[in-house]
């Protein structure tokens, strides 16, 4: 029997349970939840009542910023790596995220794989399939040398290093934030705080707050937009039906409620689909380079187009075609910075909360050794076994793609030279699908932890709060499907979001050095006491 003041304990308890979708919606934050949900709304109306009035918007917006004043993306990226390097060998690098003794909460590979599949994945698996065919038409692989030289080496160069310094340094930022300095405020105007101070809670920190969550919403629209028709294509070849834009907004749908069921489990089912998403992916790559026939081919064009990266990388990471000779930094380097700028937002601050027990120097260099790695494996596989068919005669992907016009039926074409090929299909649908569900889940717990003023660490968002951004993500992707873009509109997007997104992010960088190094001074001021 239990006495009666713990009975009314228990009581309270169930009471307050009870209340607490009521008391989780009075903390909800509206200028990182209504504000945005306001600018999608209208732009999803705007994309699909106006196409071409749209489309020249963008186009416009797009050349200010990517040709006119494109230098910037380039700057940034190359600084945020070289700044990767010295946050890592010097004394910040040995701070932990937590406790000076605490161990890391998720063992290495767990880890490991939810840096791999909490960002890019599907697009990264989506690219390495295609993308040195868009380089072989390319006027600059032409100038550079040949397209066997570098059709294979821009890829490598576009996905590795400068991509993933964006996350691994912003991971080690937040991760920082969240357990060394035990903020409530799961946001990007927090990790400002040390340079912002009080402006963190005004107007400034309000801002950076909109511009992330907008930044956030438009990288999901550009990665559903670029890889889902791929999906739609494959299950309409699969299936035997016509492949229309409603079977690929029926994919997206079947993938908002695929990781919208899954957000429920929390931080555990991500682990899970995680380590789901590497069993299949390596289960295509296996199945590509042991029966395609290209194994020597594969090995031999990866390793001399990793070494050409290695030797030219400064070249490649500053050259701006000041002529405009072929605009080739402006239509894709530049894009790819803004596109993993703009995803930012997201992946990193799941990183960083998944990494604690870890130094700064685990969380980035381990970034580099579990991202890049998997990234650069991925485009040498997928990407050279298509190059090789090209090279030695098998098959014509080039002339395939002048003639249908169609990257995806492209794609089909080559995955169709292989042995029991629908197999190779399944295994693409199925490692895309667990891609899409494993990144999105990571960003809607994100970006439920952003709707919120304060957060407390073991604090879970609301069912309601998940719904919300679960379908809010979904919605402008299936307005550019309406809108029938071009690559160049999605490109567009991404680079519009991530021009102030910099701007943030050196503010966040700049102030966890900062912090940081206060943080050392306090550790041996204690240590001398």
């Amino acid at each position: 029997m239990k006495d009666p003041e713990q009975k009314k304990q228990t009581e309270q308890k169930k009471h307050l349970e009870q209340k607490e979708p009521a008391v989780q919606k009075k903390h909800i934050d509206p200028s990182t939840t209504v504000i945005p949900m306001a600018i999608i709304l209208m732009l999803c109306v705007y994309f699909v009542m106006d196409p071409e009035g749209s489309t020249a918007a963008l186009a416009a917006v797009r050349f200010f910023l990517g040709d006119t004043l494109g230098s910037y993306y380039l700057v940034v990226g190359l600084g945020v790596l070289i700044v990767s390097f010295y946050l890592s060998y010097s004394d910040i690098g040995n701070i932990v995220l937590g406790r000076p003794d605490e161990k890391p909460e998720f063992g290495f590979w767990i880890w490991g794989a939810m840096v791999f599949t909490c960002g890019l994945a599907a697009d990264i698996l989506f690219y390495s399939l295609c993308e040195w065919i868009y380089y072989a038409e390319e006027p600059h692989i032409q100038e550079l040398g040949s397209v066997q030289d570098w059709a294979s080496a821009y890829p490598i160069y576009h996905w590795s290093m400068i991509p993933w310094s964006f996350y691994a340094v912003l991971s080690a930022c937040f991760g920082f934030m969240l357990y060394v300095r035990n903020r409530k405020k799961q946001k990007f105007s927090e990790s400002c705080r040390p340079i912002l101070k009080e402006g963190t809670d005004g107007v400034p920190g309000r801002l950076v707050d909109i511009l992330a969550v907008f930044a956030l919403i438009a990288g999901t629209a550009t990665t559903f937009s670029v890889s889902s028709p791929l999906l739609a294509q494959i299950l309409s070849s699969l299936a035997g039906v016509e492949n229309t834009k409603w079977v690929t907004i029926a994919i997206l749908l079947a993938v908002c409620a695929t990781y919208t069921m899954s957000v429920m489990h929390g931080i555990k089912g991500v682990a899970k689909l995680s380590n789901i998403c590497m069993a299949l992916f390596g289960a295509l790559l296996l199945y590509v380079f042991v029966t395609g026939g290209e194994a020597m081919y594969i090995v031999e064009t990866g390793i001399a187009a990793v070494g050409n990266v290695a030797q030219n990388f400064i070249a490649l990471s500053t050259w701006t075609d000041a002529l405009r000779t072929s605009s080739f930094p402006q239509n894709w380097t530049i894009f790819y910075w803004a596109y993993w700028m703009v995803w930012a937002v997201a992946a990193p601050f799941f990183m960083g909360s998944v990494s604690r027990g870890r130094t700064v120097r685990q969380v980035i260099m381990g970034s580099y050794l579990f991202g890049v790695s998997s990234t650069i494996i991925s485009f040498i596989v997928l990407g050279n076994y298509g190059m090789g068919l090209q090279m030695h005669g098998k098959f014509d992907a080039i002339a395939l793609y002048e003639a249908s016009g169609s990257l995806y039926e492209t794609i089909l074409g080559i995955v169709g030279n292989l042995p029991f090929h629908k197999v190779a299909l399944v295994l693409i649908v199925l490692s895309m699908m667990a891609f899409y569900a494993s990144s999105f889940d990571s960003i809607t717990l994100v970006a439920c932890q952003y709707s919120y003023k304060e957060v407390d660490g073991a604090e879970d968002a609301s069912v309601q709060m998940k719904l919300f951004w679960a379908v809010l993500l979904i919605l402008l992707p299936i307005a550019l499907i309406f809108n029938e873009s071009s690559m160049n509109n999605m490109q567009t997007v991404s680079i519009i979001a991530a021009f102030p997104l910099g701007f943030a992010i050196i503010l966040i960088i700049a102030s966890f050095i900062k912090d940081a190094k206060d943080y050392i001074g306090e550790l041996k001021k204690r240590t001398n006491d």
